[in-house]
């Protein structure tokens, strides 16, 4: 008589499937420090789960560029250089100032209302210094005026570059010493406001690569 093949549990996907967009976040909006060490046992305490889910977690992140994984086994947040910092500005520039403009056909007065809603709480971040908060606002005020491209492979990627920069945005912040919200936040609503393409490919991409480049240099 013939008996199925024994098959191995599989990886229990509702658990790191949540280590990873949890951590995936954290990274996103700065919460982990570049250069910052990471280990497998630390995160399955973390989040309460096992050695293999925050294994399966740490190696989607990793081919994200999101972490990086050494010869040694060492997982941690990327340590960016100029030219990668570089590289990356650019990227946002083409990805986001296109993402931009297939949004403005879309830009009804209620997501108007809803980007300044936004970059008021933007304000608030600054003046709390709240360092985390303020990457966080800032990428929802770019990611609810992108949904209205209907681009999903393009926010995507988008996503991704944001994803490799969190913690290097986190020093960035530091940097700046910003007082008020993006001066280029109220460029792109008055773009918007007025149907004005070129000024709002201009405000996105002055917004999106001013900082980076500060950084670089």
């Amino acid at each position: 008589m013939l008996t199925a093949p024994r098959q191995t549990e599989p990886i229990p996907a509702a658990a790191h499937d949540r280590v990873y967009r949890r951590l995936r976040a954290r990274i996103m909006v700065g919460e982990v420090a570049p250069g910052a060490a990471l280990t497998l046992r630390g995160i399955g305490r973390e989040f309460g789960v096992s050695m293999t889910p925050a294994r399966e977690a740490v190696r989607r992140l990793v081919a994200e560029g999101a972490l990086s994984l050494s010869s040694s086994g060492r997982v941690s947040t990327p340590e960016l250089s100029n030219e990668r910092i570089e590289e990356l500005a650019v990227l946002r520039a083409l990805i986001e100032v296109e993402l931009a403009s297939r949004a403005m056909p879309r830009a009804h007065m209620a997501l108007i209302d809803r980007l300044q809603a936004i970059n008021t709480s933007v304000g608030d971040m600054v003046e709390e210094r709240n360092a985390v908060g303020y990457i966080r606002t800032n990428l929802e005020f770019h990611r609810t005026l992108y949904l209205r491209a209907q681009a999903p492979a393009m926010l995507a990627m988008a996503e991704t570059v944001w994803l490799q920069l969190g913690p290097t945005m986190r020093a960035l912040y530091g940097r700046l010493n910003r007082t008020e919200p993006p001066h280029f936040h109220r460029l792109i609503i008055a773009a918007l406001k007025a149907g004005d393409e070129p000024g709002l490919r201009l405000a996105v991409r002055s917004d999106v690569t001013q900082g980076l480049k500060m950084l670089a240099g």
